[in-house]
């Protein structure tokens, strides 16, 4: 169920948020033998929060629509006497006992926090300490990106919903991957305190969810001013709900999906033909320098004093921040005015209301990270794996597309996701994770587990 149907189940008193957290974390402790995507269940804080989200409705007090929602923050995300792991070997027993702002935010609106996921080791791609995270609708595939558990436990509907995080690509191709609809905001619009940092000018958090719908939900809650992030900012949000689309003119670029152009343009939406024009020619160079420079930042000390030699993926950013080191600083500023130009040659190119395209184009990527623009991620369809078994298989390759709004215009990407979303039913499929086929076999996954088993490296 998406967070509007659960949420009024438990505002009309149909089910507990005890309850909703009881089926929660049988889920997530069922399914993360295989797909590896949790790395802590917080059990005792959930009940607590559920417990308290229960009273305060019986009290007549309802917080809105994320009142007793069960949910996974990505594992860079501190919270007090948890683990924050940050996904890496070296850091598996750091205990952070600060309250990240995206974590303050939820709380504040009655969520209850179920599950610390999978974060790829220091937020790269979807290695982590414990294993490697899997994609529920191939299992044969990993979830890619480093918000991998945010994707997959969304996916398998081990979480109603998941905060993840985006510094090059790690919103947008976990939730490709894994069939999810996912929200990369507008740089600034979520608060960073408390979360691992890669690079302050390029690091934005956002929503896993079931729906568009959801996602409005969600980045209503976690938006905002964070007084200790100079980088946020108070960006208003329209009510997506109540856009007229038929007043916007949206473009589509030689890579969309035609089927959500071909809706969109029956549901009254003008459509044209787009593309994005700049001159900078070094888009994914001017990524890289900025990314590993500001990260190098953050992880000096550790480098110098040799303690990446421990890390999971020596291929990654061991190798990475070397490289960064010898990079001289004229090459960075340098990189930073390229930089400067290109948002300025974007603003004036981006001359419709939103475009459809291709979300995990990796020059798409870098330039909407750059530039700092939103993106939402929709489920379109999807197609037969490469080499299926003979026997036939239930295991299929998602098919998604991006609607990209132009900065602090989240609500134009989010209304059009959410018309498309309202005559399909792509994002209501759900992955074959318990009966994949003849010829499929899935480990552990019809044990039974009790609710003390299931997560890895759980404790508090």
């Amino acid at each position: 169920m998406s967070i509007l149907e659960l949420g009024e189940l438990i505002r009309t008193k149909q089910i507990t948020s005890l309850e909703l957290v009881q089926i929660f974390l049988r889920r997530l402790k069922r399914y993360n033998p295989v797909l590896e995507s949790v790395i802590t269940c917080t059990d005792e804080l959930a009940y607590k929060q559920a417990k308290e989200a229960d009273g305060l409705l019986a009290k007549g007090v309802y917080l809105g629509p994320l009142h007793g929602i069960p949910y996974g923050l990505k594992d860079i995300i501190a919270v007090p006497q948890y683990k924050t792991t940050w996904g890496s070997g070296s850091f598996k027993d750091q205990v952070l006992n600060i309250e990240a702002w995206v974590y303050k935010r939820l709380k504040s609106a009655g969520a209850v926090l179920v599950a610390k996921l999978v974060s790829g080791s220091l937020a790269y791609d979807d290695i982590w300490f414990g294993g490697r995270t899997r994609n529920p609708w191939n299992i044969e595939e990993f979830s890619t990106g480093s918000s991998a558990g945010p994707a997959a436990s969304t996916s398998a509907g081990m979480v109603p919903f998941a905060i993840g995080s985006e510094t090059a690509g790690s919103i947008t191709y976990p939730a490709a991957r894994c069939g999810v609809t996912a929200l990369r905001p507008t740089f600034g619009m979520v608060g960073r305190t408390g979360v691992m940092s890669i690079a302050e000018s390029l690091d934005k958090l956002g929503p896993f969810c079931r729906s568009a719908e959801d996602c409005t939900v969600v980045l209503d809650t976690i938006r905002g001013k964070d007084p200790d992030d100079l980088s946020s900012r108070y960006i208003p949000l329209d009510d997506p709900f109540s856009v007229d689309i038929k007043r916007l003119t949206v473009g589509y670029t030689d890579d969309a999906e035609m089927e959500v152009v071909n809706v969109l343009k029956s549901k009254g939406v003008k459509t044209v033909p787009f593309k994005l024009n700049y001159t900078v020619d070094s888009v994914q160079g001017i990524l890289n320098f900025t990314m590993d420079v500001e990260m190098l930042a953050h992880f000096d000390e550790w480098q110098r004093t040799r303690q990446d030699d421990l890390y999971e993926a020596q291929d990654q950013w061991p190798t990475e921040l070397r490289r960064a080191r010898v990079i001289p600083a004229i090459d960075y500023v340098q990189a930073q005015r390229a930089r400067r130009k290109l948002i300025q040659e974007v603003k004036k190119s981006f001359t419709v209301d939103a475009f459809i395209g291709n979300a995990t184009d990796w020059e798409r990527v870098c330039l909407g990270n750059l530039v700092g623009f939103p993106v939402i991620v929709v489920p379109t369809g999807f197609k037969n794996i490469s080499n299926p078994p003979s026997e036939g298989t239930r295991r299929r390759t998602t098919i998604t597309t991006g609607i990209y709004a132009r900065p602090n215009h989240d609500h134009i990407a989010l209304a059009l996701a959410m018309a498309y979303q309202s005559v399909t039913y792509h994002h209501k499929q759900r992955p074959p994770i318990d009966n994949l086929g003849p010829s499929d076999i899935m480990p552990h996954i019809h044990q039974q587990l009790s609710l003390t088993e299931g997560c890895i490296y759980e404790s508090s």
